[in-house]
């Protein structure tokens, strides 16, 4: 599992990682009853504190998107019903433009000046 945390963002770290599983979830790299990594594995390999992969994890569970097996760590759960098709879609969809729209701000750009180029490159088509 790829999980991509910027230092740039505002948003807290917890939340970031939380985001990140959500985008594993939804595209199907993670499926069903998949392990997470444990909390004490996943905050070394991305430098963080533990409590921070802990929160994270919290959040997912409140969410639905995981579940815990005491002593035997997390888990994905079964998808939500609005986990397939539009809502998955639209669940990654967001992702994407959230992090466009931080690098485009980063680089000086209007979300106006964004979504004029992808008008531009993809006029209401999906890429062969």
């Amino acid at each position: 599992m790829l999980i991509d945390l910027d230092p740039l963002d505002t948003k807290p770290v917890y939340r970031q990682i939380a985001d990140e599983v959500e985008r594993c979830v939804a595209t199907g790299i993670l499926k069903p009853d998949d392990p997470l990594p444990a909390a004490r594995n996943l905050a070394s390999d991305l430098k963080v504190n533990v409590n921070t992969v802990q929160h994270a994890y919290r959040v997912l569970e409140q969410q639905g998107l995981v579940y815990v097996k005491r002593g035997l760590g997390t888990f994905v759960a079964r998808r939500p019903k609005d986990w397939s098709g539009k809502g998955r879609h639209a669940a990654v969809a967001r992702q994407i433009a959230e992090r466009m729209l931080r690098e485009g701000f980063r680089q000086g750009l209007l979300a106006s000046d964004l979504m004029a180029a992808l008008r531009e490159i993809a006029p209401g088509r999906r890429p062969e």
